[in-house]
């Protein structure tokens, strides 16, 4: 490894997280004079012995002596160290832009390709698929790709990796893109946007203008049905949409029940026959593999690598998970649908629901779930903290939907009651839904906790 000329001076790393001591650990093996700022004692004492560490305070009195900024990608623009080194007009970057600046400069061997995923949600369904495909398309490429970014190792793992690896598929947030101002992937998709990280960003437009970073590399591939997804891309000539509806020539869709790839790099091929077998299960899955699919064609992949890819795609857990069946009746964990845009996204798709939901809401507003919804709800069973917010916006928006309300704050009790009673209200043909439109940590460990619980709860109790 040779070192890169914009590392000429000393660094300073921002944050002694994962990201921080990874970001810091590959300058040091550079040779890059690196100090490490963190507000904790603990922290800075553990890496003191390896790195130069300062408090957060010493590191912003005297800017002067830094050449360039890394950031653990969580820190906001207005922290006062990264404040303070934007207003002296010191670059501040994030550890995805560092990786990607270090690859094209040849600092790890030549200069890799990058497939980037962002939006609001599905992108790390979308990413697992991708990386799925690539995988299947090593045979026939003799490229080997590997998951990177926030699934899969870090990006310095992979660039530094023995076999190399040839292409980095990247799950992206909005935080990195925000720190990212070189990086152009080679394919990059935006899948779609809702109102989030909206305190960190300051408004929607900045989160959307983050998220729109992605679209600006070789090739862009956009989320057609989503309306601020498609004015970001209005601008952009020759970029590839993706669709649930029959697509156009140069998009990927649905058509006769089969995901298509329309004339897209030269591909036209139907890559999956059925889409009602595409896990997560729902419309979201569609549009997930739909996404991965019009990356994989742009990136090269063949449509037998596509198709072999989707259909060994494992779903990750509590992101549309299909945990039991049993009576005609299907049951769903998405536990991962933590706010309202996300529970939006795993309705779509499915005709008669007996939704479970609640928990922590945050504050946030329902009521365009549930206009958008209402007539697909067969019932709904209520648990959590903010339970009652929520019934009262069910009754204001579908009154036609039978309620139930889990009063127990014991989370295995109320999630035993909550499937019991959504067993009760379901028939052939319907979906039981966990997807909860709030945060878990009311009464659980965390989202997985919930689903996992949820999912234990079906199959013992759906017999």
């Amino acid at each position: 490894m040779t070192r890169s000329d914009f590392l000429s001076g000393r660094v300073l790393i921002a944050g002694a997280g994962v990201s921080g001591r990874g970001c810091a650990a590959v300058l040091d093996h550079l040779g890059v004079d690196v100090t490490l700022a963190d507000g904790n004692q603990e922290s800075r004492a553990r890496l003191a012995a390896e790195l130069d560490v300062a408090t957060v305070d010493t590191a912003a009195v005297d800017l002067s002596e830094y050449s360039l900024v890394v950031t653990s990608p969580g820190w906001r623009p207005d922290s006062p160290l990264l404040a303070a080194a934007a207003s002296r007009g010191l670059e501040v970057i994030g550890d995805v832009e560092l990786a990607y600046r270090l690859d094209q400069a040849e600092v790890f061997g030549p200069s890799r390709r990058w497939l980037a995923i962002t939006g609001t949600n599905g992108k790390t369904t979308t990413t697992g698929m991708l990386a799925a495909i690539m995988a299947a398309d090593e045979q026939r490429s003799g490229q080997r790709a590997q998951a990177v970014g926030n699934i899969g190792v870090s990006s310095f793992d992979a660039l530094a990796a023995e076999p190399r690896v040839d292409i980095l598929v990247a799950e992206l947030s909005s935080f990195q893109l925000h720190w990212a101002s070189q990086l152009r992937p080679d394919v990059g998709a935006l899948l779609n946007l809702a109102d989030d990280h909206l305190d960190w960003h300051g408004s929607f437009e900045a989160y959307a203008a983050d998220k729109a970073k992605i679209l600006r590399g070789t090739h862009a591939v956009y989320g057609k049905d989503d309306e601020h997804v498609r004015a970001l891309a209005a601008s952009l000539a020759g970029a590839t949409s993706f669709t649930h509806a029959e697509p156009a020539p140069g998009e990927v869709g649905v058509s006769a029940g089969s995901l298509v790839v329309n004339e897209v790099a030269g591909l036209h091929a139907a890559v999956v026959e059925d889409v009602t077998t595409i896990q997560p299960a729902g419309l979201a899955g569609v549009l997930d593999a739909a996404a991965a699919a019009a990356v994989a064609a742009l990136a090269g992949a063949h449509p037998e690598s596509i198709a072999e890819g989707l259909d060994a795609y494992v779903v990750a857990g509590h992101r549309g998970e299909v945990v039991h069946r049993h009576g005609g009746v299907t049951y769903i964990d998405n536990s991962k649908a933590t706010n309202p845009h996300a529970a939006e996204v795993a309705m779509r798709g499915l005709d008669s629901v007996v939704w479970v939901a609640g928990g922590q809401l945050k504050g946030a507003d329902v009521s365009d779930l549930l206009r958008t919804h209402a007539a697909r709800l067969k019932a709904a069973v209520l648990v959590g903290v903010d339970k009652h917010v929520l019934a009262q916006a069910l009754v204001k928006a579908a009154p036609h939907v039978p309620l139930v309300i889990v009063d127990s704050h014991d989370p295995q009790i109320a999630m035993d009651q909550a499937v019991s009673a959504a067993v009760q209200h379901a028939e052939a043909g319907d979906t039981v839904l966990l997807a909860p439109a709030a945060a878990s940590l009311d009464m659980y460990t965390g989202m997985s906790q919930r689903g996992d619980m949820f999912a234990a709860a079906a199959r013992r109790l759906a017999r």
